[in-house]
């Protein structure tokens, strides 16, 4: 059987030795490799090929949107899963545009994450229960939020 290798890029090491410790728990997972920073994630997707990655967005040097953005111009075929606590519609909404399948807050991470990665490995898309919260919260007109709005 055929691992799905990850490259998990995360600037917090506390919270990187928590998905660490979620991905040994999936044995369908391999671990790649680590990156603290948005260029260094850009250079191990680039050098690695990672099957998924696990990209936060506030990061030091490149944003995690940006690295999306990078890699999507690259035509990299590695699959994007945000894990952040950035819930902006507009970020969302931007994130799916640079090709992401998934978006998973930082504060549902243990239980959402294996869910996440399962249903996008599958060929769907995934969304955190408190980003549908809050866009049901903010009505009808959440999609006017566009990446242009926020700046990206």
């Amino acid at each position: 059987m055929t691992k799905t290798r990850v490259l998990i890029v995360e600037d917090y090491e506390p919270f990187s030795r928590l998905l660490q410790c979620l991905l040994k728990e999936e044995p369908a997972l391999q671990l790649e490799a680590f990156a603290s920073d948005g260029m260094a994630a850009l250079h191990a997707a680039e050098d690695l090929h990672p099957d998924l990655i696990l990209l936060d967005i506030d990061l030091p040097k490149l944003t995690g949107i940006e690295v999306a953005r990078r890699l999507r111009d690259l035509e990299t075929a590695s699959t994007i899963i945000f894990v952040t606590n950035e819930l902006s519609p507009g970020l969302v909404d931007c994130a799916f545009a640079l090709g992401a399948r998934g978006y998973v807050l930082k504060t549902d991470v243990v239980p959402e994450l294996p869910i996440a990665i399962k249903t996008v490995l599958n060929g769907g898309t995934f969304i955190s229960s408190s980003c549908r919260a809050a866009a049901i919260s903010m009505g009808p007109n959440r999609m006017a939020h566009s990446a242009a709005a926020v700046g990206f």
